[in-house]
């Protein structure tokens, strides 16, 4: 509720400061008594005339806006956010006319360029303080900065910065603008006011200490050359948002935090005395705790990254980072301490934060805020305070002397006691890390992180399913890291991923050589949603295609090759932890395509800018096999044909034409390179193109006229059973329209079924000829599996002319409704599809897996133990194998 009188009487009662402003600018003082703000701020913003002198004039108007806003504030006009930007905005203000004025004096022919003031802390996030300092970092590039002919550049920067610092800072009658303080930029103690940006971004980049990262959460470009202090925030963006999950920084904040209490020691108990700004729980440790978050998760999430901490909360909060409540209330800690910080201000203009030690002087802050006595405020204050002081001592709970010995004895016992039955492989290992001989374990602040994790990782292990296994993939996964620290501190902050990395390593050898080349794929198994199936694809797309400003194609193939690392990472941990595999086979043919989508559509962009486009003509994208099925492993290749649209003989448009044919087969070209070469990011997919028409020996693409002709007048046998499996996941709704037309007219067409069916049984003995399953858990290639059963069904759908869906679960459900097979498939085929999609991951070459991991393949697959799995296992083979013994006995005779 808005109350201009009361608030003006408690300004006359309890702020000196603000009595004499009032009387000093009595039009002023008129309008606030009527209560118009904005008429008041606007007559503010104009007050001090420029020509009698910038300094002076921006103190009068710094003068006359702090009243309206103070006067605003206090009546309930204007809330927290008003008030900060409002006092930021005249900051931006203040800098860009004392830099005009500097280069006006110096260089009165040059607007101002090549010299930028990047503001820091409250001021960057547009948070100021009522009566704050400002701490901005000066930075020029020497080669479009103005400076004399006989002037060295570097002196004409300091010149330029030190008189923008004089404008503002200096005080005479009016007061002052703002106090200036430039140690925020590198070495101060050694280098001048004002810094080359590329010897800035260099320190940054290299040199660069753990509290300067969070500082520049909330930098940017406040006055000045905008685009210079854009690009050296571009080119350091790196050093502030890591891109794994980065767990040291929650180390540099704490210990700044640690410093902070120790420094101001006389502040931290709640009472008179009390640091609103920097005692325990005061207003640094709720933007601490917020900015510990950002700087954890900002790296992968770009919605994390605003320097303003209201926001940076609400965004935390939408990002499932903090749960809402704990955002909801570090929130209106922050406004009422940020809001009574200001009243401290507010009555002499002074930059303090602690509550007054006399008690006429608190009972005078609390009558100003609107309160009975200093009482009542503390009594205000202090459910805040303890709650966000017990709240951020979450960051760094007490942890028990739980270290692991040096001494060979003890430690031995305090494995025995962990639950190793063998102690001897972990020993050898303990001890091996110690050495220092990894590489990832060469530095002290490695083996010191190691040290920190051991007393929860070696439990973790000794407790997991094979522990020795777990151990040595563990080592084998250190001894390829390049750095191990991060690694390290993110278990050591999440103990629950511990137990989870345990099981990867005793399950799943693909996982584990997965984590070896990127340890940060643990990092996505931090937020519960990774557990949850993958969104649909058009989702997935926009999230793989998501650059930071300033990046190319060459980044995009890198950051989907991450992305769908990550996503393929999470639905594997997902089957190890009892997840049904058919619907990861699912969410990894949805992770596949999305990704075609995302890469395509950019090298099609890419390839445009050379080459325009062939007008009518469009690529065209379709899957075959287990992508088109939409089930995949996790070593599935991408079976794709492709193909376009429109007249063959034309030209693109482009500065470099093409002829269609040989732009198409280009451009697919350059696909099949996106999905496939290995990056600096590593591999994506295999990509098999041989079930295009005449195969290895025929065009890369086609074009739809060509694809329709090929198949009516010259495709094989083979190559139409290939054709059940068949979606268009490329192009758009016209185009794939026309594919799915031929695709139907293919596979409905009259045919000598007794013939395919012969020709079926040859193709199938011949794979088993050339192609002979590993052993009986082969569950594809053996008799009675997989293959087995896509042999049967796809002739089934011929022989019968229905159930042509490319899901072989709908086909052969379709099959079974109409009589045509068994109904025991439909379970043999979910056991079978279960069983080889774990089976990828746990046992790579089809061989019985591990004795630890066999529990695991039974639970996937809806078996109550081992036994009971092989079994079941047995059954559905005998099922398949009998099925398709019956299809296939009248055409064996024939051979």
């Amino acid at each position: 509720m808005t109350d201009w009188p009361a608030a003006l009487a408690r300004i006359r009662a309890n702020s000196p400061f603000l009595t004499r402003t009032l009387d000093r600018f009595p039009d002023l003082a008129a309008r606030l008594a009527d209560g118009d703000a904005d008429e008041a701020l606007s007559q503010a913003w104009s007050t001090g005339v420029m020509e009698n002198g910038v300094a002076r004039a921006l103190r009068q108007r710094r003068a006359a806006i702090a009243l309206v806003t103070a006067a605003a504030d206090l009546s309930g006009a204007w809330d927290l956010d008003r008030v900060t930007r409002t006092l930021s905005d005249f900051a931006d203000a203040a800098l860009t006319a004392a830099l005009t004025a500097a280069f006006a004096e110096r260089y009165p022919d040059h607007a101002p360029q090549g010299f930028v003031v990047l503001a820091l802390g409250k001021h960057g996030s547009r948070e100021l303080n009522y009566s704050s300092d400002i701490d901005p970092i000066l930075l020029y590039d020497p080669a479009t900065l103005p400076h004399g002919a006989r002037e060295d550049v570097a002196d004409a920067a300091v010149r330029i910065g030190r008189r923008v610092s004089e404008l503002l800072s200096v005080r005479d009658g009016d007061g002052y603008v703002f106090r200036v303080d430039l140690r925020l930029r590198p070495s101060p103690e050694a280098t001048p006011i004002a810094l080359p940006v590329e010897a800035a971004i260099g320190y940054y980049e290299s040199t660069a200490l753990g509290w300067e990262q969070a500082a520049f959460i909330r930098a940017r470009p406040a006055a000045g050359d905008m685009a210079l202090g854009e690009y050296f925030l571009r080119q350091i963006r790196p050093f502030i948002w890591r891109r794994n999950l980065d767990f040291g920084a929650i180390d540099a904040i704490v210990d700044i935090s640690r410093r902070i209490r120790d420094h101001y020691a006389q502040g931290q108990a709640f009472g008179p005395g009390y640091d609103l700004k920097r005692g325990r729980g005061g207003i640094r440790e709720v933007e601490f705790f917020a900015q510990v978050h950002q700087l954890i998760h900002g790296g992968r999430d770009p919605s994390l990254r605003s320097g303003n901490t209201r926001e940076a909360l609400a965004a935390l909060v939408a990002a499932d980072v903090l749960d809402a409540d704990t955002a909801a209330r570090l929130d209106a800690a922050y406004v009422l301490l940020r809001t009574v910080e200001h009243r401290l201000q507010m009555v002499e203009d002074r930059q303090t934060h602690e509550l007054p030690r006399t008690q006429p002087a608190l009972d005078n802050v609390a009558a100003l805020h609107g309160l009975t006595d200093g009482a009542a405020l503390l009594d205000l204050l202090r459910p805040q305070v303890e709650w966000v002081g017990r709240n951020y001592d979450r960051l760094t709970p007490e942890k028990p002397d739980s270290s692991l010995s040096h001494d060979a004895d003890r430690l031995r016992q305090q494995l025995l006691d962990m639950g190793f039955v063998d102690v001897d492989t972990p020993l050898a290992r303990i001890a091996r890390w110690r050495a220092g001989t990894i590489r990832a374990l060469r530095s002290a602040a490695s083996r010191e992180a190691l040290e920190d994790l051991l007393p929860g990782l070696m439990p973790a292990l000794a407790g997991a399913p094979d522990p020795d296994r777990a151990l040595n993939r563990l080592d084998d996964m250190i001894a390829r890291l390049p750095t191990a620290i991060n690694f390290f501190k993110l278990l050591a902050a999440r103990p629950a991923l511990v137990a989870l990395l345990a099981e990867i390593l005793s399950h799943a050898p693909i996982l584990a050589d997965a984590l070896g080349r990127r340890a940060e794929l643990l990092d996505g198994l931090i937020d519960a949603t990774a557990f949850d199936p993958p969104p649909g694809v058009a989702t997935l797309a926009r999230q793989f295609a998501v650059l930071e400003p300033g990046e190319d194609y060459e980044a995009l193939l890198d950051r989907v090759r991450q992305r769908v690392g990550d996503r393929r990472f999470a639905l594997g941990v997902q089957i190890i932890r009892g997840g049904d595999p058919i619907e990861a086979g699912r969410g990894y043919a949805r992770v596949a395509e999305a990704a075609i989508e995302t890469l395509t559509g950019a090298t099609i962009a890419a390839f445009e800018a050379a080459h325009g486009r062939v007008a009518g003509g469009e690529l065209v994208i379709l899957a075959l096999g287990r992508l088109g099925g939409g089930v995949l492993t996790h070593a599935s290749d991408l079976d794709l044909v492709y193909l376009f649209t429109g007249d063959f003989l034309a030209d693109s448009d482009g500065p470099k034409p093409l002829g269609a044919t040989q732009y198409f087969n280009r451009l697919a070209q350059r696909v099949t390179n996106a999905l496939s070469v290995a990056t600096a990011a590593g591999p994506l997919y295999e990509v098999d193109t041989r079930l295009r028409p005449s195969g290895a020996q025929g065009l890369l693409a086609v074009s739809l006229d060509s694809f329709a002709r090929y198949q009516r007048e010259e495709a094989w046998t083979w190559e139409h059973l290939a054709l059940t499996r068949a979606r268009p996941i490329y192009g758009s709704a016209t185009a794939r329209a026309a594919l799915d037309g031929i695709l139907a007219e293919t596979l409905n067409r009259s045919r000598d079924v007794d013939d395919l069916a012969r020709q079926a049984v040859r193709m199938r003995r011949d794979i088993a000829r050339h192609k002979p399953p590993a052993g009986d858990l082969d569950a594809k290639l053996v008799a009675g599996g997989l293959v087995d059963l896509e042999f049967l069904i796809h002739v089934s759908q011929f022989r019968h002319g229905m159930a042509f869906a490319p899901d072989l679960s709908v086909a052969l459900a379709e099959l079974v409704a109409a009589g045509h097979l068994p109904g025991a498939l439909l379970s043999a085929h979910d056991l079978i599809t279960r069983f080889l999609i774990v089976s990828r991951l746990v046992s790579p070459r089809s061989t019985e897996p591990p004795a630890a991991t066999r529990p695991l393949v039974a639970r996937a697959c809806g078996a109550d133990n081992w036994d009971r799995l092989l079994e079941s296992y047995a059954r559905a083979r005998q099922s398949v194998g009998q099925a398709w013994a019956a299809l296939a006995a009248p055409y064996q005779e024939d051979e």
